[in-house]
């Protein structure tokens, strides 16, 4: 059974689940991908397993549709105690490298509400020789100060050689087929996030990817070579959550499959 991380939720979270007619596709797909790629997870599982040591499956707890907990399943593209290294690899996610860019961009470019206005929105204060309205400058202090909730490293030295190409391909995914057919997640939807990621994501502006179903592919996994930062994906996240179709879903499906051999998997 499904865990909850939070119970403070809105009752809309309570209640939603995968549509039937959704479920129903999701069953059908799933069980014909695991009997017709069998023969690769074959190939895969061996491959891992000559390479380095550890299980073949990697299984973690991650956050789904109302916060849901479950059980999540991919091949190890990762040498083992790899968790362990998040901290000292902080620096270097592209979440946060992204985050210092936006940083600077908005500190060289003029409030927008004061755009907007015409006129000041609030006082002008002097920071470092430069001009910049209260507002505009605390809004900036705030985004500095704050912690990226995602995280993802280029060239990540814990990957291994086989992992490399599994990630590139998203063939370390296969196994969440078996997540669909559990019914953990769809095979559209937005990713579900590990637990420490999941908790950064409580607020109002935030949550409200959690009330679409977790996916194999989404929205953000079609157009992730155009949007990079952390607050343009969750907003893609939200707009899927809002007006998901089944015809969206399709064009999802069909636009996934080029992204399967992308040199980007950021």
């Amino acid at each position: 059974m499904n865990k909850k991380i939070f119970v403070d939720k809105p009752e809309s979270f309570q209640e939603h689940r995968i549509k039937l007619g959704k479920r129903l596709f999701d069953i059908i797909f799933s069980l014909l991908a695991l009997l017709i790629l069998s023969p690769i997870y074959l190939i895969i599982a061996i491959l891992v397993r000559i390479e380095s040591k550890g299980p073949v499956i990697y299984v973690s707890e991650r956050v789904g549709t109302g916060y849901d907990v479950f059980r999540f399943y991919k091949f190890r593209s990762m040498y083992q105690g790899s968790e362990l290294q998040v901290t000292k690899l902080s620096k270097l996610n592209e979440y946060l490298i992204s985050s210092r860019k936006t940083l600077i961009h908005d500190v060289e470019n003029a409030c927008p509400e004061c755009a907007r206005l015409g006129t000041n929105c609030s006082p002008i204060l002097y920071i470092d020789g430069t001009e910049i309205c209260e507002n505009w400058y605390l809004e900036i202090k705030r985004k500095s100060q704050s912690e990226p909730a995602f995280f993802k490293v280029k060239n990540d030295p814990r990957v291994t050689r086989v992992g490399k190409f599994i990630r590139r391909t998203n063939l370390d995914e296969l196994p969440q087929f078996y997540n669909v057919l559990r019914g953990d997640m769809s095979i559209v939807g937005n990713r579900p996030l590990p637990l420490y990621e999941a908790e950064k994501l409580t607020t109002d502006q935030w949550s409200y990817r959690f009330l679409a179903p977790a996916g194999i592919t989404g929205l953000w996994q079609v157009k992730k070579d155009r949007f990079k930062s952390e607050e343009e994906r969750i907003n893609l996240d939200n707009q899927y959550a809002v007006i998901s179709s089944a015809w969206m879903d399709i064009v999802i499906i069909f636009r996934s499959f080029p992204t399967f051999f992308r040199k980007s998997n950021f």
